[in-house]
Formats: C-alpha cells, structure tokens, sequence
C-alpha cells in the first residue's frame, strides 16, 4: 500500500512502528501510545469535560485503535486515524450519555432537536462483535503487571465492559471507591507502559 508523500518525518516514524507492531513488537505499541497519549486524552478532556471520562475513554481509543491497526491505511497519517477513533468513540459516549440523562418520559417540545451532534463522515464503524471478541494481547500482557486488587479493577471496567455500577456490586464496594482505585490502576498503567522499553 502507498504511503502518503505528504507525511511528516513524524509521520513517516509512526508509519514504521505500526508496521513492527502489526508485526508483534510490543515496544512499538508502547511507543505509540506514549506519542498521543497527552495529546488524546487532552483533546477528550475538552469534549466530556470530566477528568475521569477522559481517562476512560482514552484508554478506549488505543484499545480500538490497537485491535484494528491492521485497517490503519497509510493514505493519511497515523495520528488523524487515530484522533478520528478517539473522537468518534467519544461522540458515541457523549450521544449515550445525553440518551441516558433524557426520559423517556420529557415531553418532546423540552428536547432541544438541534443539539444533536454531527457525526464525522468516514466513521471507522468496526462491528461490535469484532470489538467484544478481539482483545489486544498487549495490554493484557502489561496488565498482568499490577498487583490483582488494580488488574481485577481493569479487567473488568476495559475488558468484560463493566459499568462502575456493575463493578461496584462485583466487588462489594462503594462505586466512589471504585473509581477511585481505578484512578490509581490507570496511572500505574500508564507509568508501566512508560517504561515499557525497560521492562517489555
């Protein structure tokens, strides 16, 4: 496949860690990741406004984005694929989250009809079977590094879909606790991955 001769420098080194990670170099994924990491999560912050749903839906995005690198064409750079994910996956969140605050009881003349948000076209739309099926064998792996009391925490609120309610009666804890330790097992992740060239 044709790489794009507008790329970047930057552009074209992003090019090469997909490829070696496409390939099975887990240091490329953590190279990845920790290029837009900042940059993503800064970017959803902006969006939802709330520092815990930005975590969570960062993390979310390189979830997607790493389960189907292997659709990632190289026509238009890495990082507008992957900003369209994190996006999308976000205006997903934020259209969940605006269903769920309106009743189905609110009389139709108190929905305000134009505030519905546009869907970017070209949505990467992968089917949900594939999502709930497919799991990246890279985070698992570095997963697997926290102690259980934080894996058991990630695993269910990324891997089984848990709500923080759901999680809350699974664990018999208060659901402010809940995030609150989850807060926690997302910087020791992201602080795993960091130094991942060290540990992978």
């Amino acid at each position: 496949m044709e790489i794009s001769h507008n790329f970047s420098e930057k552009a074209l080194q992003d090019y090469q860690l997909v490829q070696n990670a496409i390939n099975g170099d887990q240091k490329s994924y953590a190279e990845l990741l920790g290029r837009y990491r900042d940059a993503i999560y800064f970017m959803l912050l902006k969006m939802v406004c709330n520092k815990i749903d930005a975590e969570d839906l960062t993390i979310e995005a390189f979830g997607k984005a790493f389960k189907y690198l292997g659709q990632y064409s190289p026509s238009f750079a890495f990082s507008t694929w992957l900003f369209k994910i994190a996006s999308n996956n976000c205006i997903d969140f934020l259209r969940k989250k605006k269903s769920d605050i309106i009743s189905i009881d609110t009389p139709n003349d108190l929905i305000d009809q134009d505030q519905t948000i546009p869907l970017p076209a070209n949505v990467l739309d992968p089917e949900e079977e594939l999502i709930k099926s497919q799991k990246i064998n890279i985070m698992r792996n570095i997963v697997c590094k926290l102690k259980p009391r934080y894996r058991k925490l990630i695993e269910l609120r990324y891997f089984n879909e848990f709500s923080y309610e759901e999680i809350s009666r699974e664990l018999e804890l208060p659901a402010g606790t809940i995030k609150a330790q989850l807060y926690r097992a997302r910087e020791l992740l992201y602080n795993i991955i960091k130094n991942s060239q060290e540990n992978i």
